[in-house]
């Protein structure tokens, strides 16, 4: 489509990224981004119980294991490889999934020929241009492997928005419990007893309540915005990355130099040759140094790919390298020691590696840094659940789309209190850093194997690499995280288990709103009807015309939809010019002769676009309208569709704008009769309301434009001027008798959410005395 303007989206005109652009898109994202990353350091050592540091050696072995997994996974496979396989400008496993969809043909919800003709013939469409290659014709043939992949992008979808919940949790949690300590190092009395007794309340009262305030500090931040977030947190992460590198560098050459040497991988290999089942099991607690590489991925459409790699390359990645390397070197240093009277406890946590005298100043970084480390997965759980909720996978919330810049930045306030409570609930509930970070590690580890396996898929069936490449960076990059996995699950009964209580939760919702929207959808689909069935004469309808305009919103792209039927068979009557619309691909096309006054228009609505209001949604199908009745009879680009010719409109017409929009404030709404049988129509409380209102009017010198064209654009206009109404089908599912257990319950659970949810985007805006819904029992 030539036009930038689409329906229920700010789309701006692309332009090339400058470096001042990616400067300032690196910078906001250090603070949103790598939070994540940054604050790793607090917790991954100090996840690793005790026993298990069974000398120095010990120190080398983690940390050269801490190396190679930061740099294979986080910088080989997400930096240079994954990062290149956004959908668009957005990543995540859902973002994986599309471009399947989209170029293997992998979708499970039907498509309609028409849709798919009207994308495959848009100008730049990558589908055009893909041959069909031997691996996707073997995966189009095999149905299982479909349900295979949305299972995955579900799966996957599902760690994203556990690991938002469990990040917050432990991030918080670890830099209470460093403020916890510093308070237990004050002197408070001479009493053994009273030091005592305030030792234990400090224990006790500080780490939990510190830790949900700031919680609930942080959750309250985010209707801000990833781009004002990004600004006031990206300072404290750069002074948090510089607090850690100076203590990083100070703790290598006071402590143990050699701890360089450690990034060989023959201390992986010692590790490897006195394994036990407690030090396999330690190894799940380094899967959170690459906490956050998954949410790098998930979050770029709030940023871009190349500020993302830019941060990661020269800054982040040497900073954590750093930074584990100087923990590493005085945890060496404290295991040589602690058989002396010089004994350190707790020298597995990073706060003990910091000099007594800028303890306080660890303290209060680390308090900033830890709630500011929970935005990055929870900036890339609400990217997931806004392309989740696209393809019809999450029920109806609401989406604030926070910058007028970048599509990609969204707020979604449903979500982000759910994710709060559970994060306050497994504060209070676990208050237990090691447990918290079995059940983050599993979650980060399962979504990564996720990502690498509809990776490979994308590197075979979208890039067109051979499959012995596929299949190469499946094994590799897979095989390293099944092992991490294993560790993690011998943690299952340590905390681990808790994240199987989210994912059940999560999945079952997901799993039954995706199939009752199908189950709706494969209804529709097979209950629609004819258009000659309304148009044709001879039909015996009788059906009767009223002044106005008619907006019929449907999921079907061709024929008329049940609901609609439903309504005409009881009330035989529309309006002068009814309008089908869909959210599709923006489409204008006539249903019948030019005489029946019906059109159909499918408007592009993607995860990128979200809803405006629906004055300027009226206007902008009107104008469309407009342009398709002057470019019907010379446009040699349309497309025959069984209704009929259908154009894609945003071009520059050569006589001009076919209708002129005058803008008047001033008019007010007014309630409309409506019809009792079998409706539901929904009256307006307030019939004065001001509102919005767009007239229009042709303009006064075209000579181009034919006499027919211009008498059927004053019908319109005539009709826009008598009023508007929009039907809305109001599906009541009802499953079939003898139906199994596990289809009821899904249908349970979809019925529940559909009447407990938001309304759907459409009806939000509607102007409720120009609202008609159709009741109708889909029973499936």
């Amino acid at each position: 489509m030539d036009s930038p303007l689409r329906h229920g989206t700010y789309c701006y005109p692309f332009k090339k990224e400058t470096w001042m652009h990616t400067i300032l898109l690196s910078f906001q994202s250090i603070g949103v981004v790598y939070g994540r990353l940054s604050t790793a350091p607090l917790y991954v050592f100090g996840s690793i119980p005790q026993n298990d540091f069974k000398s120095d050696e010990s120190a080398y072995e983690y940390f050269s294991f801490i190396f190679w997994t930061l740099t294979v996974l986080s910088l080989v496979k997400y930096t240079f490889i994954v990062l290149k396989a956004d959908n668009d400008g957005e990543g995540g496993t859902f973002a994986l999934y599309s471009l399947l969809c989209k170029h293997a043909k992998v979708g499970l919800l039907p498509n309609d020929k028409t849709s798919d003709d009207v994308t495959n013939n848009e100008t730049g469409s990558p589908s055009r241009t893909k041959a069909e290659s031997r691996a996707r014709r073997a995966i189009a043939k095999h149905k299982s492997s479909h349900y295979l992949m949305l299972f995955l992008a579900l799966f996957g979808s599902c760690m994203i928005i556990c690991d938002a919940v469990l990040t917050p949790a432990i991030s918080v949690l670890s830099a209470a419990s460093g403020l916890r300590r510093s308070l237990t190092d004050i002197k408070y009395s001479s009493s053994r007893k009273t030091e005592d007794s305030v030792l234990k309340d400090l224990r006790k009262y500080v780490p939990v309540p510190t830790s949900c305030a700031i919680l609930v500090c942080l959750f309250t931040l985010q209707q801000y915005g990833s781009h004002r977030i990004g600004s006031i947190f990206a300072p404290v992460v750069i002074l948090w990355l510089l607090f850690i590198t100076g203590v990083s560098i100070y703790n290598i050459f006071h402590y143990d130099p050699h701890i360089v040497f450690a990034i060989s991988p023959k201390y992986m290999y010692k590790f490897f040759q006195s394994i036990s089942w407690r030090s396999w099991r330690s190894l799940g607690s380094i899967t959170l140094c690459v906490a956050g590489s998954e949410a790098m991925f998930a979050d770029i459409g709030h940023f871009s790919t190349k500020s993302i790699k830019m941060t990661f390359v020269c800054l982040i990645y040497p900073v954590l390298i750093l930074s584990y390397a100087g923990q590493a070197a005085f945890i060496s240093h404290a295991l040589s020691i602690k058989d002396s009277s010089f004994a350190i406890e707790d020298y597995n946590h990073f706060y003990r590696s910091v000099p007594d005298h800028i303890h306080y100043v660890f303290t209060i970084l680390s308090l900033l840094a830890s709630a500011i480390g929970s935005q990055a997965t929870i900036t890339a759980c609400f990217s997931i659940v806004n392309q989740c909720l696209a393809l019809g996978c999450f029920p109806r919330v609401k989406v604030v789309h926070t910058s007028d810049k970048i599509h990609g930045q969204v707020y979604i306030p449903d979500l982000n209190w759910m994710i709060m409570i559970l994060s306050l609930g497994i504060t209070i509930g676990f208050h237990d850093i090691v447990r918290i970070g079995n059940a983050s590690g599993m979650a980060i580890i399962s979504g990564m194997l996720v990502t690498t396996c509809l990776t490979s898929l994308v590197i075979a069936l979208y890039w067109e690499k051979s499959l012995l490449l596929s299949a190469c960076f499946l094994v590799f990059f897979g095989s390293i995280e099944a092992v991490y996995l294993s560790s993690n699950l011998l943690n299952f009964h340590k905390g681990a288990w808790y994240l199987a209580v989210l994912l059940a939760l999560s999945l079952t919702t997901m799993v039954a709103w995706h199939y009752g929207t199908l189950k709706k959808y494969q209804f529709d689909i097979e209950n629609k009807v004819s258009m000659e069935w309304l148009t044709d004469p001879t039909s015996g309808l009788r059906v009767s015309r009223v002044p106005g305009i008619g907006f019929v919103y449907t999921n079907v792209v061709t024929g008329i939809p049940a609901f609609f039927s439903h309504f005409i068979t009881n009330v035989p009557a529309f309006h002068q010019m009814l309008i089908f619309v869909s959210f599709n691909v923006y489409l204008i096309g006539r249903v019948g002769n030019r005489e029946n006054k019906i059109y159909r228009c499918i408007v592009r609505y993607g995860y990128h676009d979200h809803i405006r209001d629906s004055d300027d949604f009226e206007e902008q199908i009107i104008r469309s309208i407009g342009e398709f009745i002057s470019l019907e009879e010379h446009d040699a680009e349309s497309l025959i569709s069984t209704e009929g010719k259908m154009i894609i409109v945003g071009k520059q017409l050569p006589e001009g704008d076919a209708l002129i929009p005058l803008h008047d404030t001033g008019a007010t709404s007014s309630p409309r009769a409506s019809t009792q049988t079998n409706i539901n129509t929904t009256e307006d409380t307030n019939p004065k309301r001001k509102r919005k209102k767009v007239r229009f009017m042709l303009p006064t010198n075209s000579p181009k434009m034919c006499p027919s064209v211009r008498e059927e654009l004053n019908e319109l206009v005539d009709a826009r001027e008598s009023g508007t109404a929009y039907f809305l089908g109001q599906s009541h599912i009802a499953v079939r008798n003898g139906s199994n257990f596990i289809k009821r319950f899904l249908i349970m659970v979809y019925v529940f959410f559909d009447k407990n949810c938001r309304e759907p985007h459409v009806a939000l805006n509607i102007p409720h005395a120009a609202l008609v819904e159709v009741g109708m029992v889909y029973t499936i």
